[in-house]
């Protein structure tokens, strides 16, 4: 069952790209959701999970013997939730706006400028994995957002 949640389905045990399938999963996943709750109860469900990871994580860790293993994409969810609760989604807007978020989200992820960067490498256990996909969402979040407002003003 752990294995099924730290692998969101078991996404993570692609072979190519774990981290973007995650993404994808929980992009898919995300934008379902949205449909039935609020955009907080999101935010707040990707809080909730993370600390949940964090404690899951901590013990997969110990067993394998391996920081933030590829396989692990439950970071993945809870940032790309994050992007996807703070940056203006709506069901008129979404279907535009998801995959903006998802390529913000990867970028950041990808790239880890900043604070993110020094979460990844100085953090360990479970805040470790999950932290700087945490802030990773939260810069996707804000950059869609400001996208979206660019977009609204200039575009639509």
């Amino acid at each position: 069952m752990r294995k099924l949640f730290l692998t969101v389905f078991y996404s993570g045990l692609s072979p190519k790209a774990p981290g973007t399938m995650g993404s994808i999963v929980a992009l898919i996943l995300g934008v379902i959701l949205l449909q039935y709750i609020h955009e907080s109860t999101m935010f707040l469900l990707a809080f909730l999970i993370s600390a949940i990871a964090v404690k899951e994580i901590n013990k997969y860790e110990e067993e394998v013997g391996e920081h933030d293993s590829k396989e692990i994409v439950i970071d993945e969810l809870a940032g790309m939730w994050i992007a996807l609760s703070i940056c203006g989604i709506t069901t008129e807007n979404m279907y535009y706006l998801a995959p903006i978020a998802f390529v913000f989200f990867r970028i950041f992820d990808i790239w880890k400028p900043s604070i993110i960067g020094r979460i990844d490498k100085n953090v360990k256990g479970g805040w470790g994995v999950m932290g700087d996909d945490i802030v990773a969402g939260l810069a996707a979040g804000i950059a869609t957002s400001g996208t979206y407002y660019l977009l609204e003003k200039f575009v639509f």
